[in-house]
């Protein structure tokens, strides 16, 4: 059987979530086409239906949306890579906010210096809250998945506490803490735009190449990759086991708490009071699954599903259900997780195609011999 690459399957699961989007939209009575200049205007900043109008701010929303989901998902497929399954990111990410907001509100400290600890703690905060999972999985063999599900509802209600508790909280509001610092934030990249895009993509950006060096060039990853492989042959080897999926786990959440940070520091600039998930960290599980749990997989793909987040709103303005976008990105997660389907099929395609020119050239060469 032929084997095809993940970026094959990837790329015609895209194709295919695409199709099925546009026919739906023709189904419930809607312009496809309206579809099309929703995307394209989102990815390009131009608008298909006033050639020459071109808005740069659509673009920068775009990669705005990127950046919390490819830190997600590089936490995902740091854990995937490792052998484990974080499902724990939601948690991970409201530690690593509220850890960034406490110290972003209660610190005073130079503005460059300021965020870059802010996120060291956010990490500090992720990588802590992957801790008891790992834990657990390395030292009792407790399934991760169900420790992180946990972990996430308990993230969830602690951090809230935590804010109302130690953090000062807005009056006008009570929903939500005074505002950072200005020395915490993370400024606007173009502040002539109206768009929040900020500073933090150059994060996911070192975020990409320290999980990209880790992985792949030390041999501190080649450990932690082995353990993931075949954990008794790990141990044969002298590998120390349940460190590495202890760690592998904290370096997981370490990701998350990091795009928590961003969100807090670039986009809410204040500490939030959680009542429910932002689903960052579930979108971080597509990504990772989409992008092959490889460094520059997990870009493109954030980048492709953080262009659905951002054209969700401009498909509003031409009456298409924001939920399109939601239906595009469950077809390509559907069929890249049944990629082995997908590759019989393929095989399929081609052995009828072989056949057929085999058929031709025989019959062609009974020809030329009558």
């Amino acid at each position: 059987m032929k084997k095809y690459s993940h970026l094959t399957i990837s790329l015609i699961a895209v194709a295919t979530g695409l199709i099925f989007a546009f026919l739906l939209t023709l189904l419930t009575g809607k312009n496809p086409y309206d579809l099309l200049t929703a995307l394209v205007r989102s990815m390009t900043g131009f608008n298909l239906q006033n050639i020459g109008s071109f808005n740069i701010t659509y673009v920068l929303n775009w990669f705005l949306n990127a950046v919390p989901i490819i830190l997600t998902g590089l936490s995902v497929a740091f854990a995937y890579r490792t052998g484990l399954f974080n499902i724990g990111g939601e948690g991970q990410i409201i530690a690593g906010s509220t850890a960034a907001a406490a110290v972003a509100i209660l610190f005073d400290l130079p503005p460059v210096i300021h965020p870059i600890v802010c996120i060291l703690a956010a990490a500090l905060a992720g990588a802590l809250w992957g801790l008891l999972p790992g834990f657990l999985k390395a030292y009792r063999n407790i399934n991760e998945v169900v420790i992180c599900i946990m972990m996430n509802y308990s993230g969830m209600y602690f951090c809230s506490w935590f804010t109302k508790r130690f953090l000062p909280i807005d009056p006008n509001t009570n929903e939500r803490t005074i505002s950072i610092l200005k020395s915490a934030e993370l400024p606007q990249v173009f502040t002539s735009t109206t768009s929040q895009f900020n500073w933090g993509f150059l994060v996911a950006i070192i975020g990409l190449f320290v999980f990209w060096f880790i992985i792949e060039k030390t041999t501190f990853g080649y450990s932690l990759r082995a353990t993931g492989f075949n954990k008794e042959a790990a141990r044969f080897a002298g590998m120390k086991v349940e460190r590495n999926i202890t760690l592998s786990m904290m370096i997981a959440g370490a990701f998350s708490g990091i795009a928590g940070a961003v969100l807090i520091l670039g986009i809410y600039k204040y500490g939030r009071i959680f009542t429910t998930f932002d689903n960052y960290g579930f979108d971080g599980i597509s990504v990772a699954l989409v992008g092959g749990a490889q460094s520059i997989g997990v870009f493109l793909a954030g980048l492709l599903f953080g262009l659905f987040k951002a054209a969700s709103g401009n498909l509003q303005l031409f009456n298409i259900p924001k939920e399109i976008s939601e239906l595009i990105q469950a077809i390509i997660i559907y069929l890249v997780a049944i990629q082995y389907a997908i590759t019989l099929l393929l095989n399929k395609i081609n052995m009828k195609k072989n056949k057929n020119q085999l058929e031709n050239k025989v019959e062609g060469g009974n020809t030329s011999c009558n």
